[in-house]
């Protein structure tokens, strides 16, 4: 049961960007900036840093949320199970195990970065721009982590749900739905 009142058909951080709609519009714009825009990392290649990092962090809500979203961007579901396995055997890039090592070591604190680490990333092609992006990425999902867990939203146990979660963040990025969020009362969590 959530600290605070939220909305009982928005669990996760949905309901808090709901909850404080002012602190919520700067929120979705920096992570609609990181995962969906420009760059050249995809948009399933960044989410895998969000899934690491929330599984990780042990944030149940943003672990499902994020490998679902990863899973229907990649149109595959191997991937998140290697990554958040181990990511030097994991079925990606060099670059992107290096990505996503740096991400994990952020994930435990920006200190725990290596200058190995990113001459590493440097050596199997990440540009400066995307390991910049990781460790803010990962920086930043390590807030939300924080944000979901430390206000105890409710987590759902339905698989379903994230997977229409997934396609929602697969076809609305980061933004608000312009409808709102009423038509989820419908939904059972």
């Amino acid at each position: 049961m959530p600290y605070i009142p939220l909305e009982d058909h928005l669990p996760g951080i949905t309901g808090l960007l709901e909850y404080r709609v002012d602190t919520a519009a700067p929120i979705r714009a920096l992570t609609q900036c990181l995962l969906r825009g420009p760059s050249t990392l995809t948009e399933g290649e960044r989410e895998l840093i969000a899934t690491i990092v929330s599984h990780r962090n042990e944030c149940k809500f943003c672990s499902y949320a994020h490998t679902a979203a990863a899973n229907t961007l990649l149109e595959e579901e191997n991937t998140t199970a290697e990554i958040t396995k181990d990511i030097t055997t994991a079925s990606v890039s060099d670059k992107m195990k290096a990505l996503l090592i740096i991400a994990s070591q952020v994930q435990v604190s920006g200190k725990n970065v290596t200058g190995e680490s990113v001459q590493q990333a440097k050596d199997a092609g990440a540009t400066d721009i995307e390991i910049h992006d990781t460790v803010l990425i990962a920086a930043l999902f390590c807030l939300y982590n924080r944000y979901v867990d430390g206000l105890a939203t409710v987590t759902p146990v339905d698989p379903g749900f994230y997977k229409g979660l997934g396609q929602r963040l697969k076809e609305h990025g980061y933004n608000r739905l312009p409808q709102g969020y009423d038509h989820l009362k419908k939904t059972n969590l």
